[in-house]
């Protein structure tokens, strides 16, 4: 997927509350012992992945902290700009570029 294909849909529940009250943090974990830099992207940042780096734990892993209300949100981890389905993801849904997105859940 490139940059200028981020046309995908947005969060299913469409009209989720914002408010800090019923967010919840999730934590995303990942692990390759020769990449440089991950992102992630999704419905929840309109697919841009320069705005959720992951912090480099060292090892090879990767987290990231994400606060969200609660919702079906869909994603991809960006990984040296090549961008993948979540290895760890329980669930995936297929997207119109013929690949598949991880699918995270928010209760």
């Amino acid at each position: 997927m490139k940059k200028g294909q981020l046309t995908m849909k947005r969060n299913r529940n469409g009209s989720a509350s914002r408010s800090a009250k019923s967010s919840q943090v999730v934590h995303v974990e990942f692990a390759h012992p020769k990449a440089i830099a991950v992102a992630i992207a999704g419905t929840f940042n309109d697919w841009r992945p320069e705005s959720t780096p992951m912090i480099a734990l060292g090892d090879g892993r990767w987290r990231k902290e994400l606060v969200l209300p609660p919702g079906v949100y869909e994603y991809r981890l960006v990984v040296d700009g090549e961008w993948m389905a979540d290895p760890l993801g329980r669930e995936t849904a297929p997207n119109p570029f013929g690949g598949l997105n991880s699918v995270l859940k928010v209760n």
